[in-house]
């Protein structure tokens, strides 16, 4: 990977069957359309694919899948999460070896009560950066319940050879990120936010450089962060405006089983069984976000039905 990510790097869902086995060729057609979406990359195994339900052999499965069917077609992302550092360190070998363009990683955690130390989180980070060279993406998120402070990766930056890429999807996400950029300078290549884009604009007047959304809508969003880097803010305020709605629905009220729903809506994939304790879609909740995305015309919505 030559030049630095910028623009969308949307996370790829990963697709069941009804009886809950991983379906294998639905994978394949969700990277293809996610790349007919245009794309800049690809992140496989996050906690929007569903990472925490997954075993060690569908991992290992997807992300040869994966990363065989995209052929280098554009980067993928592998995510790493792991509590272990032992564990961490042997999956971004893994995802390496079989052509991972960048890892993405949480700071170790295991509930509230099993937080390390923040000498210990540099350590985990630390190690996977010794391991492999490739770049190493933070995220930052509130689910981890991990507090990373902006002078902790603007460190991490600094020291961590492989380290330069951060997903911030905090609350008050774009303070953190100008403080983050403003205090790491050029040692903050790839800035970026998350949660499906609602706070985009905000983000970017921060000045980040591209977006981690869901698969919903990547080819809308794009050009979001296309038009105001190039200094088009208007046109950006007014693509957002248009996504806004569809964006706010998915993350309040529909959050990963969204992209699903509408991808076998399109018929890119059989099914839009998400597996237990998770539970399906209310069908107030479904009617409303393919009225919405039927409105935005998405790709995923129309995708395999030519």
């Amino acid at each position: 990977m030559s030049n630095p990510l910028t623009g969308i790097l949307p996370v790829a869902p990963t697709p069941f069957l009804e009886d809950g086995s991983v379906d294998a060729e639905g994978m394949k057609r969700v990277l293809d359309c996610m790349i007919d979406q245009g794309v800049d990359a690809i992140c496989i195994l996050a906690n929007y694919s569903e990472q925490f339900v997954l075993s060690d052999e569908e991992r290992a499965q997807l992300t040869r899948l994966s990363l065989e069917h995209v052929a280098g077609r554009v980067p993928v992302i592998v995510t790493i999460s792991h509590f272990s550092t032992q564990i961490v360190v042997q999956r971004a070998r893994d995802a390496a070896a079989m052509g991972a363009a960048m890892l993405m990683m949480m700071p170790p955690y295991h509930g509230v009560g099993l937080v390390p130390p923040e000498a210990a989180i540099f350590e985990h980070f630390a190690a996977v950066s010794d391991a492999v060279q490739i770049p190493i993406m933070v995220q930052d998120a509130p689910l981890s319940g991990v507090t990373l402070s902006v002078p902790m990766l603007v460190r991490m930056a600094q020291e961590i050879e492989n380290v330069s890429y951060f997903k911030i999807e905090t609350p008050f996400a774009a303070d953190k990120l100008a403080g983050l950029i403003e205090a790491g300078g050029k040692e903050i290549i790839g800035p970026f936010d998350g949660e499906e884009a609602v706070t985009l604009l905000a983000d970017l007047d921060a000045g980040c450089t591209g977006t981690m959304t869901s698969a919903l809508q990547p080819e809308l969003i794009r050009p979001i962060v296309i038009d105001y880097r190039a200094g088009r803010v208007d046109a950006a305020l007014e693509r957002w405006r248009l996504c806004l709605p569809l964006i706010n629905h998915e993350n309040r009220q529909c959050g990963l089983r969204a992209a699903k729903v509408v991808m076998k809506e399109g018929g890119v994939i059989k099914s839009d069984h998400v597996r237990h304790p998770l539970k399906p879609m209310s069908e107030r909740n479904r009617a409303r976000l393919l009225h919405l995305a039927a409105e935005l015309d998405v790709i995923a919505l129309r995708w395999g039905k030519g």
